[in-house]
């Protein structure tokens, strides 16, 4: 767990490498943080967010993507995937959990 502080800014970034979803070696760098504490409470949870298996229903997924990035896309953006999540993700998959979800389905 690193926080380091952009001396140009004024502010605080975490930089640091997890394993996502996939299996794949991800590096995640988020940069905007106020005081260390708050970088490095980030990193944390961003971690046990992303450590979560499989299991997770649908629902849970979409909640802990738009919270991810909510940063990151534009108001509209984000009212826009919200609303194609909802017409059309959630009806059919909502409740499933992310494992048991096929590629055969989605196709």
């Amino acid at each position: 767990m690193s926080a380091y502080k952009d001396t140009k800014q004024g502010t605080w970034y975490v930089s640091f490498r997890y394993i996502d979803w996939t299996g794949k070696k991800t590096q995640k760098l988020k940069r905007g943080f106020k005081t260390k504490k708050e970088a490095l409470n980030y990193e944390k949870e961003f971690i046990r967010k992303t450590a979560a298996d499989m299991k997770m229903e649908m629902n849970s997924f979409i909640q802990v993507y738009f919270e991810d990035k909510k940063n990151e896309l534009k108001e509209n953006s984000i009212r826009n995937k919200q609303h194609m999540m909802n017409k059309h993700i959630v009806p059919y998959f909502g409740t499933r959990k992310m494992n048991e979800i096929t590629p055969a389905e989605i196709i």
